[in-house]
């Protein structure tokens, strides 16, 4: 294929694996067991504890002992492979999107597709989507992170702005008028946080990875994320964006200041604007991100995590049970919004009333109201790896280089393809 990297890498050793794991996978176990099934569950978000205890309030006939543990980027994902190596695996884990299809392919997960398919149409589909692979389903989403234009209300208005962009070449305009104004004042910044771009390139109709049959097709460089690229290198060549970390204390220092004036980010992103820079409080808005084509409008998303159910969980429809009434109830989903900061996956929890509250930080808008929207217009085809580490490791290092002017993003796609097929290769997956 031209001007593109395109690689196949078998599922043969992933496949094989979660072939035996199936069998024992149907929850037969707890149907002769006496007293209460207890079933293990480790993850690290604050709340979760809580909505534990109001699970095992309302249901004596399974009980959920909760372990707090690192975060998985911390060594709670790597906590939870060894588990399940030596066989004392929890039922459930904490597992993100982005890396389901990494403990997929190491053989780390437990079928539950029979378990999991009676309650499909309740969760948005791009989430239940992303909480399998291959066909297979491992869990159910506990929440998503739909993305969103969060921009400085006020000060868009100074420069003669008086609407959010609605589409990327708006956006584009915008930013020139901006800085033209003002040349210490950016519409908004350029940072390596390869999970923001992934959401960026899944707006833009990216297919970064695809199974079919025992291979993987890997594409990290493929035209849709291309054209995301060519728009942030035409930003960065005519310097209007500001270039700054993800996350860093300058681009706090910047917002708060008033010289970078939005974030298109997810909704997890706006409580720590907040905390960040809480003396603009009222002066920031929220908007749909920009689009590329207003007839066919589409969103993106960065983030969200499933409960996982992994190998070994002699109770998957108790676990699975577990897990669908955990992101559900309403109880537990107010707390869990609350105490989390989550936005739910399941459809029915989009009418709960913490969501409708209007939020000081940005004017009295009832920000929820956008990503809802958002939610419904991301790509439920979208996929993540089995490699994500390294993808992603290989992707942030490559946009700091593109932002500080020492490579191109089309070259830093190139090396993380290249990166990606290379660990494939190196963990056993044969390229085809």
């Amino acid at each position: 294929m031209k001007n593109r990297a395109f690689r196949t890498v078998t599922l043969a050793v992933a496949v094989a694996s979660l072939a035996g794991t199936a069998a024992c996978g149907s929850g037969g176990a707890s149907d002769k067991a006496s007293g209460p099934v207890k079933i293990e569950f480790w993850g690290w978000a604050p709340g979760y504890e809580k909505s534990v205890e109001l699970f095992n309030s309302s249901h004596p006939n399974i009980q959920v002992t909760y372990s707090k543990i690192s975060p998985g980027s911390k060594g709670g994902y790597t906590k939870m492979l060894s588990a399940v190596k030596a066989g004392n695996a929890p039922c459930v884990g904490s597992v993100g999107f982005e890396t389901l299809p990494t403990f997929a392919a190491a053989g780390a997960l437990q079928d539950a597709t029979s378990a999991a398919a009676p309650f499909a149409k309740e969760y948005a589909a791009s989430a239940f989507a992303q909480s399998g692979v291959a066909g297979r389903t491992y869990g159910l989403p506990v929440d998503i992170a739909p993305m969103g234009l969060i921009y400085r209300k006020d000060l868009f208005a100074k420069f003669g702005i008086h609407e959010a962009p609605r589409t990327w070449e708006e956006y584009a305009a915008d930013a020139e008028v901006i800085h033209a104004a003002d040349p210490n004042a950016y519409i908004g910044y350029f940072g390596n946080d390869a999970y923001n771009f992934a959401g960026l390139a899944q707006q833009a109709g990216a297919k970064w990875f695809a199974t079919g049959g025992e291979k993987w097709t890997v594409e990290v460089n493929d035209a849709a994320t291309r054209k995301v690229t060519a728009f942030w290198q035409g930003l960065l060549d005519r310097k209007l964006v500001k270039v700054v970390p993800s996350f860093d204390t300058a681009l706090y220092k910047g917002m708060g200041e008033g010289t970078i004036l939005s974030d298109v980010n997810a909704v997890w992103d706006t409580p720590i604007l907040a905390d960040s820079v809480k003396q603009t409080s009222g002066a920031w808005a929220v908007a749909p991100m920009p689009v590329w084509d207003t007839a066919k409008p589409a969103s993106g998303n960065a983030g969200g995590t499933p409960n996982a159910i992994l190998k070994g969980c002699a109770h998957v429809k108790e676990a699975v049970e577990f897990s669908h009434w955990f992101g559900t109830d309403q109880a537990s989903v107010t707390n869990l919004i609350k105490a989390t900061g989550i936005y739910p996956a399941a459809l029915s929890a989009l009418d709960n009333p913490a969501l409708a509250e209007p939020d000081p930080f940005y004017g009295g808008q009832k920000i929820f109201d956008v990503f809802r929207a958002s939610a419904a217009q991301v790509d439920a085809g979208f996929q993540w790896g089995p490699v994500m580490t390294k993808t992603s490791g290989a992707l942030g290092d490559g946009l700091g280089k593109a932002g500080a002017g020492s490579t191109t993003l089309d070259a830093a796609l190139a090396d993380t393809q290249a990166q990606t097929v290379a660990e494939m290769k190196t963990q056993g997956m044969e390229t085809g």
